[in-house]
């Protein structure tokens, strides 16, 4: 009986759909659409918004475009009613009703988890879900579908449990979860927009928000969804034990993680030195820490070894960065207006710093030659040390050319003929007189 009954509400809609009155609903629907679009656009601006949840790429890919069609389509649909058989609406609003719960959930889960396989595959599922249910809304099987899950039933104790009552819960959860993400990440943009010298203070700030609303929303999803939370005691003394035991390393990790970011002794954009691993540190997590070194290699480094270890932090209290060069002139060398001109020439560098200004020393007697220091001083250390100290390298080279200033090469004493240190034969005597 309930199966005719499904059939004859398919058969009267089909007939609703070929009748003239249609097309009247039709022009309807595409008037809402438009509009929608019209005032999406409006909003929007004429740039496009990827990281916007509202937005996005382009003017129906976001939230917002859904949103506006959905609530235009239900009050034409109530202007409509009694005045003309409705049929396009009984298709329209449960599509774009699907259509939004889709957008929502690519749309947060993208700025979410931007690079996570495993959600893209959640995003494919849902979707496929959803415009299920919309087919099985519009035939009028899916009360018939309900119905059945219902009377699929156990007890756990003293409770009766559903198939239907399960994903009631699961959707109310991923429901709860979704706005909890999405409005994690809109105070996360706030946080981390113009942050600047605080961006790790704001980014411990918002993964600690982010995970306080997750919390919370998990527990609004396990209360709506009939568990009581109460038992959820003995999982949380049951998980005490795990982390003291064989989580203690990730326990630790995370830890620290929140002590760096609160102390602020390392900062996104620091050039640091960790276990010979030079680099400039690109992103504070709450596990671990991203550095990238100059030659574009990338250390991750678990945040419990930057506690307990040995540190360097190069720009800490100050970004400048002392580098040095070494070059070797001739004994005979006129040093008193050799030294200006080397530093005058280095000076000259672009990326040297004219305070400290540049310096050179005599720092040995060498073997073959004169041994000067050249020390100076750069302020952008992430834009690479090889190519300045190169760029100091070729002043200094076009200088001592310039001057006429010899660089010496290795001397070595080389001993021929008798071993070192033998006498040397008589010389042989003089032609006699005559």
């Amino acid at each position: 009986m309930s199966s005719g009954f499904s059939m004859a509400e398919l058969g009267r809609l089909l007939h609703d759909l070929t009748r003239t009155s249609a097309l009247a609903e039709s022009g309807v629907v595409l008037a809402c659409l438009a509009a929608a679009w019209v005032l999406t656009r409006l909003l929007r601006g004429p740039a496009p918004r990827p990281q916007s949840i509202w937005f996005g790429h382009r003017v129906v890919d976001g939230v917002l475009f859904p949103v506006l069609a959905l609530l235009f389509a239900l009050s034409g649909r109530w202007a409509l009613a009694g005045v003309l058989p409705l049929a396009v609406f009984k298709v329209v609003v449960p599509v774009l009703l699907s259509l939004l719960v889709i957008r929502l959930l690519v749309r947060v889960l993208h700025v979410a988890f931007p690079d996570s396989h495993f959600m893209r595959v959640v995003e494919r599922s849902v979707s496929w879900l959803a415009w299920i249910a919309v087919v099985l809304w519009i035939t009028g099987l899916l009360p018939l579908l309900l119905d059945e899950l219902d009377a699929i039933v156990w007890k756990v104790g003293s409770h009766r449990i559903s198939v239907l009552n399960l994903l009631e819960g699961v959707t109310t959860a991923a429901a709860v979860l979704v706005v909890a993400l999405w409005v994690s990440a809109a105070l996360e943009a706030r946080l981390l927009a113009g942050a600047g010298d605080s961006l790790s203070v704001r980014k411990m700030a918002a993964n600690a928000l982010r995970a306080l609303l997750l919390f919370l929303g998990l527990m609004f999803a396990l209360s709506a969804a009939g568990i009581d939370l109460t038992a959820l005691g003995v999982l949380g003394g049951a998980l005490g034990v795990g982390i003291g035991f064989g989580l203690q390393k990730l326990a630790a990790n995370y830890v620290s993680g929140f002590v760096i970011l609160a102390e602020r002794s390392l900062r996104i954009g620091d050039i640091v030195r960790i276990d010979g691993f030079e680099g400039r540190i690109t992103d504070i997590n709450t596990r671990c820490t991203v550095v990238r070194a100059f030659n574009g290699r990338e250390s991750v480094v678990p945040n419990e070894m930057l506690i307990t270890q040995r540190v360097e932090n190069l720009s800490l209290a100050d970004r400048h960065v002392l580098l040095s060069t070494v070059v070797q002139v001739a004994y005979g060398s006129d040093l008193d207006a050799l030294i200006p001109a080397l530093r005058d020439a280095v000076g000259a560098v672009p990326r040297v710093l004219a305070d400290p200004a540049p310096a050179v020393q005599l720092t040995q007697f060498a073997a073959d030659g004169l041994e000067l220091t050249v020390a100076f001083w750069i302020g952008d250390p992430e834009n690479g040390q090889g190519n300045v100290r190169s760029e100091v390298n070729l002043a200094l080279l076009r200088t001592l050319r310039a001057r006429g200033v010899e660089i010496p090469y290795p001397q070595r004493v080389v001993h021929t003929g008798l071993p070192h240190g033998a006498p040397a034969a008589a010389a042989p005597a003089s032609a006699p007189q005559r």
